[in-house]
């Protein structure tokens, strides 16, 4: 098992109810892995599975990524602002 410290913005943080969550991953575990976990606990996220952008460590990556223990994942779904 990893654990990873998930890091919630917007819609994720207003869903989640907390800016970060710490979860604990069977070794393997892809960072979209991550996101269809919230999306499943918070089906009203749905609307976000094909726009959410990923990062790990400050980093932005590709949704097959594997994460490693001690990982920061950052879910970054689109935002609008003035």
């Amino acid at each position: 098992m990893l654990q990873v410290t998930v890091k919630l913005f917007a819609a994720y943080q207003d869903a989640c109810g907390v800016p970060e969550l710490v979860l604990e991953l069977p070794e393997g575990t892809v960072v979209r892995e991550v996101r269809d976990r919230l999306l499943s606990q918070h089906p009203q996220l749905q609307q976000w599975r094909d726009l959410t952008r990923f990062g790990v460590n400050l980093q932005f990556v590709e949704p097959e990524t594997v994460l490693q223990d001690g990982d920061e994942v950052v879910l970054i779904p689109p935002v609008s602002g003035g």
